[in-house]
């Protein structure tokens, strides 16, 4: 993990190292890592990091998995920490069964892969710019997805 500064990033700073679930842990610690930053970030500053780890996310996980020599690799979890990200920051505040509530709906999105999600996890694939955006587009629709679901409930349910 420590070779390149890429993998540091696109392994989520360890948490897609596990051998069971990487992708699960990976949503987990993004969901810690939002709470961290909302003390010390502010909502718009939060924003800023999220459109910054986008790019930087596609960078990191493009050589990463090269390196890997895995088009898509399990292990890479940086695009389910700004996809879950994403939704945080854009269902924020609400309270632990609301935030526990996101987290289920996208891991269900980013592991079931219904459509549209399946659409975007076949769209990009290989390696190389196409292949590491691939590996984030799939779970930015999973994010759309879910933050979907979510405005539907709030809208029909309160």
């Amino acid at each position: 993990m420590l070779q390149h500064p890429a993998h540091v990033i696109a392994l989520g700073f360890g948490s897609g190292l596990g051998r069971v679930a990487p992708g699960t842990v990976g949503t987990l610690w993004a969901w810690l890592a939002f709470l961290v930053l909302q003390l010390w970030l502010t909502p718009s500053q939060i924003g800023w990091l999220i459109a910054a780890s986008i790019p930087v996310g596609w960078w990191a996980c493009t050589v990463t998995a090269c390196h890997m020599r895995v088009a898509d690799p399990g292990h890479i979890v940086w695009d389910e920490v700004v996809a879950m990200w994403i939704v945080l920051w854009l269902t924020m505040p609400m309270g632990f069964w609301g935030q526990l509530t996101a987290f289920a709906l996208f891991r269900f999105f980013d592991a079931v892969k219904p459509q549209p999600v399946k659409w975007a996890d076949r769209l990009f694939k290989g390696f190389g710019p196409r292949g590491g955006w691939g590996i984030m587009f799939d779970d930015l629709v999973a994010a759309f997805c879910t933050l979907m679901v979510m405005a539907l409930w709030r809208h029909f349910v309160g």
